[in-house]
């Protein structure tokens, strides 16, 4: 339990830190003055004034915040915003620090990325076996087959094939393959397994493990980010259609429990593995946190980019008192969410 708590505090703050170091990166290179820039929320555990900025450690590991004067009308000064407020900055130097937090978020999963692919290698999307009366073998595949292409999309990764089969509602896919350095292409109807409750095209493996070496290590570690933001759009698209339930859903509570439940399965490998899985998750919270932070809704850096573009497109700002009452009311709703999903969490670890 200790283990679990002092990871997830490791985690999540390595996360938010990155995220909002990089609204006080932009912000300061832009002149804008940043009032105070907290990891955590609630009570202030700890803190320190350096300049004009407050840096404070809050008691709940779980979010995180860089203001600056004058935005959304606080802390703002009598009178004409004055130099360093938030509101005087140029529309498109404002854009540029709600934007680095997301921005960096992606840059952390990257930089991790390459760790563990440097460390732990990566896999080729090659297929190991095709199973007996499947799909895949009425379309002529075979094990050793290289896939390229489903639907148009480039696959360089044995999870991306996974991700969109499970994805795959009964529809025809177009797949495109390499056998002995010979393109070719078929089309696959996945068929429905009502046990699964789910279509398959009739792969079982679709991943060829290789260790990469030297510059390879990069190419193949944007690949691997590129999946995880893929599966999160897609993820978010399901969600949205109805096609996800509040049991897929995971906050705070649920995400220690994955920390936990993955810590159990690679303590026995050793440190290494352990470090190597931690930063897998840290990779997928990062993209997920950087994503998500970019919805088009009230308090999340997405809403503010929406007044920003406005502004820009109208050549005036709208009036900073009425966006503030917008987002406090996003504050509010983003906080039930924040409950809902907590005793969701607690719900399902006592079911």
């Amino acid at each position: 339990m200790i283990a679990t708590i002092i990871l997830f505090v490791l985690i999540f703050g390595l996360i938010v830190i990155s995220h909002e170091f990089g609204h006080f990166l932009l912000a300061k290179v832009n002149g804008i003055h940043v009032v105070e820039f907290a990891v955590g929320m609630g009570p202030t555990l700890f803190h320190f004034q350096k300049g004009e900025t407050k840096y404070s450690l809050k008691a709940l590991p779980i979010g995180g915040a860089c203001m600056y004067e004058g935005e959304d009308g606080l802390n703002a000064k009598e009178g004409e915003p004055g130099e360093g407020s938030f509101l005087a900055a140029n529309v498109w130097a404002r854009i540029a620090a709600v934007v680095a937090g997301p921005l960096f978020n992606l840059i952390l999963a990257y930089i991790l990325t390459l760790i563990v692919v440097a460390f732990d290698g990566s896999n080729r999307p090659v297929i190991q076996n095709v199973l007996p009366g499947s799909a895949a073998e009425a379309a002529g595949i075979q094990a050793g087959d290289r896939i390229t292409k489903i639907n148009g999309e480039k696959i360089h990764l044995g999870e991306q094939v996974f991700l969109i089969s499970a994805l795959n509602r009964g529809e025809d896919m177009e797949v495109e393959y390499l056998r002995d350095g010979e393109k070719r292409s078929v089309t696959i109807t996945p068929v429905y397994d009502s046990g699964a409750g789910r279509y398959y095209m009739g792969f079982a493996g679709v991943s060829e493990y290789f260790k990469c070496q030297g510059l390879e290590v990069f190419p193949h570690s944007f690949y691997k980010l590129e999946y995880w933001v893929s599966s999160t759009f897609k993820s978010l698209g399901m969600l949205f259609s109805g096609k996800v339930t509040k049991d897929d859903v995971a906050g705070p509570v649920g995400i220690a429990q994955l920390v936990g439940n993955t810590y159990e399965e690679a303590k026995p490998y050793g440190m290494s593995s352990v470090i190597l899985s931690m930063m897998n998750i840290a990779v997928l919270l990062s993209v997920n946190l950087g994503i998500l932070n970019l919805l088009p809704v009230p308090a999340l850096d997405g809403g503010r980019l929406v007044f920003l573009l406005i502004e820009a497109v109208r050549g005036k700002p709208i009036p900073p008192e009425k966006e503030g009452m917008v987002h406090l009311a996003g504050m509010a709703a983003l906080m039930v969410l924040m409950v809902f999903v907590l005793f969701n969490d607690i719900a399902r670890i006592f079911s």
